[in-house]
């Protein structure tokens, strides 16, 4: 009789719409192939029915496209464990203990709703400034207390993810990580980034999708209006602002991007929950204040 402790138990959430037919074998293999740990995987077909899905893994078809973010809630429905693991259908672990790994952080901290191990390109072994999840970003090999994700690879405590409403599913793409990451803070959770765990994921650039501007300035408004004490929205979307502005050299860029911040204005951000006072000190001490 095995008197050892009980593996942690971790549903997996991989979302596909069929068009990586190469990534997405690897990525599952290297998914299925994590040791140490009980693991329950879902794959999700945004607007279709999952294809070369491994057997024994279970799938959810989805009629219609409803986004990044929506399409993770409904994956974690579907899935059982104590910690949901969010994984990009184009990523490859390399090891066979990441997840455990991750899972132990979790279990060694009750307070930590969520660990992110360090994302790096397979050929070049960079990590894009995007993956790390503080301000200065320059070293991703520094560990440590983080208060924003990259939400596509990234361990969440089950419970602390349902207590802070899961993924803001209308927001459809982009943002929706640091919204999670704000609202797990606002409940007295923390975020840990653990980059000694590796994950490889392709160093693809985003603006290459054609409603990248748009939607990246609404979510931005909607992040702020949805989740900031009153008098830092206008502080929070100045700065975004002129930020904006400074860098885009782009005048399709630029107007699509204005276009987007508009509409975030214009249209219902869905429940607001301003976070406290408290929780902005916090922010700020952990070393990224909520007006950037």
């Amino acid at each position: 009789m095995s008197t050892g402790a009980p593996r942690p138990a971790i549903g997996a959430v991989v979302l596909t719409m069929n068009d990586r037919p190469e990534e997405f074998p690897r990525a599952m293999a290297s998914l299925l192939a994590q040791e140490g740990v009980e693991l329950d995987v879902v794959v999700v077909g945004n607007g279709c029915a999952p294809a070369q899905v491994p057997g024994g893994v279970r799938t959810v078809a989805l009629p219609e496209n409803v986004g990044i973010p929506e399409g993770r809630n409904i994956g974690a429905e579907n899935v059982k464990g104590d910690f949901v693991f969010f994984f990009d259908n184009d990523a490859v672990i390399p090891t066979t203990d990441a997840l455990a790994r991750l899972a132990a952080e979790l279990e060694r901290d009750a307070h930590l709703a969520y660990v992110q191990p360090r994302i790096a390109d397979p050929d070049t072994g960079v990590t894009l400034r995007r993956w790390v999840p503080r301000l200065r970003a320059g070293d991703a090999t520094r560990p440590g207390t983080v208060t924003v994700m990259a939400e596509g690879v990234v361990m969440v405590r089950r419970s602390m993810y349902e207590l802070a409403g899961r993924w803001p599913g209308h927001f459809f793409l982009f943002h929706e990580g640091i919204d999670l990451a704000w609202r797990l803070w606002h409940h007295g959770h923390t975020g840990l980034y653990k980059p000694d765990v590796l994950v490889h994921h392709p160093a693809t650039n985003p603006a290459r999708h054609e409603r990248f501007y748009r939607l990246n300035a609404r979510n931005r408004v909607w992040l702020a209006r949805r989740n900031l004490p009153a008098p830092l929205v206008p502080l929070n979307l100045a700065t975004w602002t002129l930020i904006t502005v400074w860098r885009f050299r782009d005048r399709n860029a630029l107007r699509a991007s204005l276009a987007g911040f508009r509409e975030g204005l214009r249209e219902d951000p869905g429940t607001r929950s301003p976070m406290s006072w408290r929780t902005v000190a916090r922010l700020t001490t952990a070393g990224r204040p909520p007006i950037f």
